[in-house]
């Protein structure tokens, strides 16, 4: 990736953000952490990944529901580091109800943190890439960006306004020599996954393979879970100078989903 980058992952103390982060970090970027839990364990997060891979890191927490603190994670890092090269928006949530009783107050959340989140940290983002003559956005969307299913009202709408957002924040960017990318995974193992797989063995009778291949990846042709490995390889790609051509696209990661 050239000289030293700096990159804001949001979302980014487990799972696929965590991923990315590693990610990034082996390929020498400093890496801004952000969760808005604030624990030791996050703190711990960014010295660990620190010492591996011989970066600087930062822990920012930040609520991703609230615009002013997605805004001010970007200044933060941008004052401590000196620019913000990278934005990675991975920060969501999900909540799963029939439309007529989806309680307002969690389409709120969701729409806030996986869609609005997005629009603030980017708008902070772009003067600093602007100013730089380079940069980087990536927004992890999901099939779900492409494709609706029944009960996630709120969560399909949010993954598809993001890819809306990132094809105009492409065309507004594609002369400054700053791209704007979604990645759009199906299932990906990560330990939130893991953990419902007990769950759904008991509820259907089945042994964990057959409950994963029959149940958990029904609609994943492939039958196998994408990796935090395989999502965070994508990122790096598309921050590299290799990529510099791609931008208002999505990229999809779900074993052929969205091909059917």
């Amino acid at each position: 990736m050239g000289d030293t980058r700096t990159a804001i992952v949001t979302g980014s103390t487990s799972g696929i953000g965590l991923g990315v982060a590693r990610a990034l970090a082996a390929r020498g970027c400093n890496v801004v952490l952000n969760s808005y839990t604030d624990t030791a364990d996050d703190r711990a997060l960014a010295d660990e990944i620190a010492a591996e891979h011989g970066v600087a890191t930062a822990y920012v927490p930040a609520d991703m529901a609230d615009p002013a603190r997605c805004r001010a994670l970007v200044e933060t890092a941008a004052e401590r580091f000196g620019s913000v090269d990278i934005l990675v928006n991975n920060a969501g949530i999900q909540h799963v109800a029939p439309v007529e009783e989806f309680p307002v107050a969690k389409w709120d959340a969701v729409i806030a943190i996986n869609l609005s989140s997005a629009f603030h940290t980017v708008a902070a983002a772009v003067p600093h890439m602007k100013r730089a003559g380079w940069g980087r956005i990536v927004n992890i969307a999901s099939a779900h960006g492409l494709r609706a299913s029944p009960y996630k009202a709120a969560y399909v709408a949010a993954k598809h306004g993001v890819l809306g957002l990132t094809k105009t924040v492409a065309l507004e960017l594609a002369e400054e020599r700053v791209t704007c990318n979604a990645i759009c995974p199906g299932y990906v193992l990560t330990p939130l996954v893991e953990a419902q797989i007990p769950d759904q063995m008991k509820a259907h009778g089945m042994d964990r393979d057959t409950v994963v291949r029959e149940v958990m990846l029904a609609r994943q042709p492939s039958r196998e879970f994408a990796t935090v490995e395989q999502i965070g390889g994508l990122v790096v790609f598309l921050c590299s100078d290799d990529a510099a051509q791609i931008t208002g696209t999505s990229l999809s990661v779900d074993g052929g989903w969205t091909a059917m």
